[in-house]
């Protein structure tokens, strides 16, 4: 059993064809899918009950943290998504931020909060979410307006009232983003469309907005790193007031930070810790933080053991058997993928596959246990014999090569048309440093073109 799924395979409940296309088509293009994962996540049982005690604690007032540990392959992102999807459902907001040295500098949280917004996703809305979130949290301010009693020509003024009483704790750590929803609101009442957007992406901590826009909100500068709490702060009050349970930031790839500069990991590291101090603080109520990255990043000295704070927030036993890991746990841990457990999630992915089929029959028969075991061991020998790193490209393979000729082709099968090949331009970084052969044992085993 793994983070993608288990042994069991088959679909139990009918699924709707745009669910299932949309997962189908993801795996074909070698991608996680965006949505559909519970069609997948049949292993992730043992997770269920700890993230929804975490998600109640969220969506309570409360805040949480937790760490997400897995070699390449072992589905972090998929259990990001799949608990993103868990939280969607309970009327969570979602944003899945990709830390990159050039793109999301750590360091700089102003970034961090930037690429929140431009990611923020709810049941309702695709990214970005922020301006329909915002539009909803003011039609919320003037009902509570109107049921207080205001009249009609009294509602502006209440609404400003009650905006002022709501990010009250907000001002005091980042007056401007008051100020600008209340220039926002302003320019919407005007008309003044051109103005509203800006100002909208101003408050999405967006660059280089028009001098013109923030003069007329009364904002100045850009947002700045310290500023990015208190508009973390501001968006969580938003939310909530929005109708929304609270706010799931996943912050993918933290092991990238390995591979920056000494001194911008070394800030990137105390900004991590800092996040996370304000997180078990209570300073922001409703935020669930996820973090992935590899056991090098949380165990090795150029990752978190760098800073001896942040290693002591993070610390967890992985001493003992997997089967006994805490789910409730800081930092939890996804073990790699088995021959096993691939064939498995191939099983899954083939029943879901037929359920769309003209031809299930003949893609059960031609696709059965055995083949997709034969196909698992296939993908794993191209890799090195990395089993565990092989599941993106194994799913790609079944689905675009396997299971798409079966149902296409009548005369089609997979035993005696198709041989694997792997070609470098379909693989990922890691993948190609897996798939490199082996340096020569001694100058003998040099092939020279004399």
């Amino acid at each position: 059993m793994n983070a993608f799924g288990s042994s069991a395979s088959g679909a139990t409940t009918p699924v709707s064809a745009v669910r299932r296309r949309a997962v189908v088509d993801a795996l074909r293009r070698g991608a996680v899918p965006e949505s559909g994962l519970d069609l997948l996540a049949t292993g992730l049982g043992r997770f269920e009950r700890a993230v929804d005690e975490e998600l109640d604690t969220a969506a309570a007032g409360g805040s949480v943290f937790k760490a997400v540990r897995g070699e390449y392959g072992s589905g972090k992102t998929f259990f990001t998504r799949w608990l993103s999807e868990r939280a969607k459902r309970r009327t969570f907001a979602v944003a899945e931020v990709q830390v990159s040295e050039t793109e999301t500098p750590l360091h700089k949280l102003e970034t961090v909060y930037r690429r929140l917004t431009e990611r923020l996703a709810t049941a309702s809305f695709p990214p970005s979410a922020l301006r329909p979130v915002v539009d909803a949290w003011f039609y919320a301010l003037e009902e509570d307006a109107l049921a207080d009693g205001a009249s009609e020509s009294e509602l502006p003024q209440a609404v400003d009232r009650l905006l002022t009483a709501r990010l009250a704790e907000v001002s005091r750590h980042a007056p401007a983003f008051a100020t600008a929803l209340r220039g926002y609101k302003q320019s919407l009442d005007a008309g003044d469309e051109a103005t509203a957007a800006a100002v909208m992406a101003w408050l999405g901590g967006q660059p280089h907005v028009a001098a013109a826009a923030r003069r007329s909100a009364g904002v100045r500068g850009d947002l700045d790193h310290f500023g990015a709490f208190g508009f973390l702060q501001g968006l969580l009050t938003v939310l909530r007031d929005a109708g929304h349970a609270g706010l799931v930031l996943v912050l993918d790839e933290v092991e990238t930070l390995q591979r920056v500069r000494s001194d911008a990991r070394d800030k990137a590291l105390n900004a991590l810790r800092q996040l996370i101090d304000e997180v078990h603080s209570g300073r922001f109520p409703g935020l669930y933080l996820i973090i992935t990255g590899t056991p090098a990043f949380y165990d090795g000295q150029q990752g978190v053991q760098r800073l001896a704070p942040l290693a002591q927030r993070l610390a967890t036993d992985f001493t003992t058997d997997p089967r006994f890991d805490n789910p409730r746990a800081v930092q939890i841990r996804l073990p790699g993928f088995t021959e096993a457990s691939l064939t498995g999630l191939g099983a899954t992915i083939r029943d879901l596959y037929t359920e769309g089929s003209q031809s299930p029959d003949r893609i059960k028969q031609l696709a059965d246990d055995s083949y997709l075991t034969d196909l698992a061991r296939a993908v794993g020998g191209a890799l090195g014999g990395k089993v565990g790193v092989a599941p993106r490209l194994y799913l790609k393979k079944l689905v675009g090569d396997v299971l798409d000729r079966i149902d296409q082709f009548p005369d089609f099968d997979p035993r005696r048309h198709y041989k694997l090949t792997v070609g470098s331009s379909e693989l990922t970084a890691t993948e190609r440093n897996f798939a490199a052969p082996a340096p020569a044992a001694s100058a003998d085993d040099l092939d020279l073109d004399i």
